[in-house]
């Protein structure tokens, strides 16, 4: 291995506090991995859960890696190394089993550049005995594995707490019992939430869409989504601190999962189905942790703000003199005594979702707040001092306009004036931050149907918002780019096939233009094409707990289909 990439690995535990590192004898050994660079992976509290779950059980040994950075991807690739793992340095091969949590559909294509890192087939029927199980779950593929079937030996959907230990009692079950790989594959039929893509085989009409999915015996029609049904047994926190993330010396910590709202574009309300809010008591434990450790503490959640017990669990960590932050507060759950906290917590910005401009649109997704909410929180926030806010909004929803758009612009400068009449009392002004991003319908909601808006169209409709508030004083707008968001569309909602692109990708180091000249798939397909209401989706064989007749009769109630 690469001297770079060696001395890089042995920073990075120096750096570290937490690491677990155990002797392999006798355990049955993983390599969890999450597909992009360290600092995003490790920023990432999913993946941290994954590893202290498996660090939990004294009869497995969990390490981890990670897509290298520009300079030692092209050091490993140029001495033809194999990648290897941040504990103890050894070759991925060498592990049992190889564990991808992936939250992205972007990065995809990194779990097939990491394989071949590590020197192992592609495809999962090309695997001997001698290679590593290839094993995946993450967020992205909990919504629609597919893209990644071809790739992958078992995928577990649903919730890690729920699911993945009892495969691992399965897999060491079958290993002591001497049962080879297929038998063990076959011993996954009863085991609700594992998928096994090779029992699966999809077949496809002329027009290119599935005509039906032949199941092999004993595997089930639909695939349960598993999700735990007491979060109290149990705090979701940062397993290991470093510097090297995007939360530096940050806890993060969990406070509910899902989502009691009904927007029409969130998936998070479904795959994190049902709403759940851990109890004041293990929060409070949780959080007395964190201080005791001297960290940040980061309150993590799809509805953070929903929490009926937010208010006073700020208070408790602000009482012991912790510094906290938080994700996106609903704009009607701003309150004085909210504000208060978030000041004295240390908290410099405040993230707010009006997600659209107009009322009309805010409507349509049943985002559930008015312009009187917006300002009344806007007021809230500045009489506080809380000055600095980032406001996110989407373009591309379903009907929108250009006289929708430009209302992002004018809702953003009614904000900016009560800002500057703040600012007239206390001298400060502060900044006001967009961040504007493509709706990408997901898999799993009502606008699963819906195509995804052009990608010419999405420049034009951003050009619009910058140049409307370009002459606005301490106004910064970012955005995604619209071509990563059609390729997320692409890979959110893409059937089988769609792996062909993602090898050709991998095999053109990331130039997706010329994987799209090189495979004969029309991405368009997949993209553009609105979908008709009887078309088998690649992803029905997952039950989230919801009908497909109930998503429709949403979107139908929302767009007038």
């Amino acid at each position: 291995m690469p001297d770079r990439v060696l001395q890089r690995a042995r920073e990075i535990l120096k750096s570290e506090r937490g690491t677990i590192r155990k002797e392999w004898g006798g355990r049955i050994t993983v390599c969890l991995i999450y597909p992009n660079h360290y600092h995003v992976g490790m920023s990432n509290l999913g993946f941290h859960t994954v590893y202290g779950l498996l660090n939990s059980q004294p009869w497995i040994a969990c390490e981890r890696a990670f897509l290298p950075t520009g300079l030692e991807l092209e050091e490993v690739r140029r001495r033809k190394s194999s990648l290897f793992s941040i504990e103890s340095q050894r070759p991925l091969s060498d592990f049992e089993i190889l564990a991808f949590s992936i939250s992205f559909e972007n990065d995809f294509v990194n779990v097939i550049t990491i394989l071949d890192l590590a020197r192992i087939p592609f495809e999962s029927l090309q695997r001997t005995p001698g290679h590593p199980l290839v094993l995946v779950g993450g967020t992205a593929t909990f919504l629609n594995p597919e893209p990644l079937a071809d790739f992958v030996d078992v995928f577990l959907l649903g919730e890690t707490e729920e699911v993945l230990l009892k495969f691992m009692e399965r897999y060491q079950e079958a290993s002591q019992a001497g049962t080879d790989r297929a038998g063990f594959f076959r011993s996954l039929s009863d085991l609700d939430g594992a998928y096994v893509p090779r029992f699966y085989q999809p077949r496809y009409d002329k027009d290119g869409c599935i005509r039906d999915v032949s199941v092999r015996s004993p595997f089930p029609q639909r695939v349960e989504r598993r999700y735990v049904k007491d979060i109290n047994a149990f705090a979701t926190t940062s397993v290991i601190l470093t510097p090297n993330t995007e939360f530096a010396d940050m806890t993060l910590l969990e406070i509910n999962r899902g989502c009691p709202r009904g927007c029409l574009f969130c998936s998070a309300r479904l795959l994190y189905r049902p709403y759940r809010n851990r109890s004041p008591d293990t929060l409070t434990r949780a959080a007395k942790e964190a201080i005791d450790k001297g960290t940040r503490i980061g309150l993590t959640g799809a509805a953070v703000s929903d929490h009926p017990d937010l208010e006073t669990l700020c208070e408790f960590i602000v009482a012991r003199g912790g510094k906290f932050s938080l994700a996106s507060v609903r704009l009607d759950n701003i309150t004085e005594r909210l504000c208060q906290s978030l000041k004295t917590g240390g908290v410099k910005t405040v993230a707010l979702a009006p997600e659209a401009g107009s009322e009309r649109l805010r409507t349509l997704i049943r985002k559930g707040i008015n312009e009187e909410n917006i300002f009344r929180a806007t007021e809230i926030l500045l009489k506080n001092n809380l000055i600095n806010l980032r406001l996110y909004f989407l373009i591309g929803i379903p009907s929108e306009t250009d006289e929708d758009v430009e209302a992002i612009v004018q809702l953003t400068r009614r904000i900016k004036h009560r800002m500057l009449q703040s600012a007239k009392s206390t001298h400060r002004l502060g900044r006001l931050t967009l961040s504007i991003n493509a709706l990408v319908p997901k898999p799993a909601t009502p606008l699963q149907w819906v195509p995804f808006e052009n990608v010419n169209s999405l420049r034009r409709k951003l050009k619009l918002i910058k140049n409307g508030l370009k002459k606005e004083a301490n106004v910064e707008v970012t955005h995604d780019v619209p071509k990563w968001s059609y390729i997320q569309s692409l890979l959110s909602r893409g059937d089988r096939r769609v792996g062909k692109i993602l090898l050709a990708v991998h095999q053109n180091q990331g130039d997706w233009k010329r994987a799209f000249q090189q495979v004969n798939i029309n991405p368009d397909f997949y993209v553009y094409r609105e979908k008709d209401r009887r078309e088998i989706f690649p992803w029905d064989f997952i039950d989230h707990g919801v009908s497909k007749e109930w998503l429709w009769e949403q979107y139908v109630k929302a767009v007038g289909k």
